[in-house]
């Protein structure tokens, strides 16, 4: 099982470097959506299984629809795209990146990571009525702003991306 949670998460962890180097904003698309599969995959061995299937639906799938519906209607030439070569920059990063992921190591093997998973024992999610149950009365409840902010920045950014692709036409 430890096998699965470490694998998971150094495919999430390079395929999301992967995001953020590559020069094709396609290929940095299909990155993404291979993260958050891979995010969906270890919420599916941390037995959250309504929240990796909501993690599909809506960000793997509608999402990333988005994203790439903006992408084509931006329209990015490799012509247009201006790209510059800076040497110094890279190698601070990949430095930094080291630096960063030998920290994290020690870090990790020095200390007992418990991995606790919250103060909702499964009797208690049991008798309440279910993990979607537990979940939606603490969604709609104590966290309502939270989820209201993020549904009015996702509709912001479907008219940006509207408003974006007009202006071209």
């Amino acid at each position: 099982m430890d096998w699965f949670v470490y694998g998971f998460s150094a495919l999430a962890i390079a395929s999301a470097i992967m995001v953020i180097t590559r020069r094709n904003p396609i290929i940095s698309a299909l990155y993404l959506c291979l993260t958050l599969f891979c995010l969906a995959a270890l919420f599916v061995l941390l037995e959250a299984y309504f929240i990796a299937a909501v993690q599909v639906l809506v960000y793997a799938g509608a999402v990333m629809v988005l994203f790439i519906f903006v992408i084509m209607l931006l329209n990015l030439d490799p012509e247009k795209m201006i790209v510059e070569y800076f040497q110094t920059p890279r190698m601070i990063s990949v430095i930094s990146a080291l630096l960063l992921f030998g920290f994290l190591t020690f870090v990790f093997w020095t200390n007992n990571i418990t991995g606790e998973r919250g103060y909702d024992f499964p009797v208690q999610i049991t008798q309440g009525g279910g993990h979607l149950k537990a979940m939606s009365s603490k969604l709609f409840t104590t966290f309502l702003l939270a989820f209201e902010v993020t549904s009015i920045l996702l509709l912001v950014a479907i008219v940006g991306a509207v408003v974006l692709a007009k202006r071209k036409v």
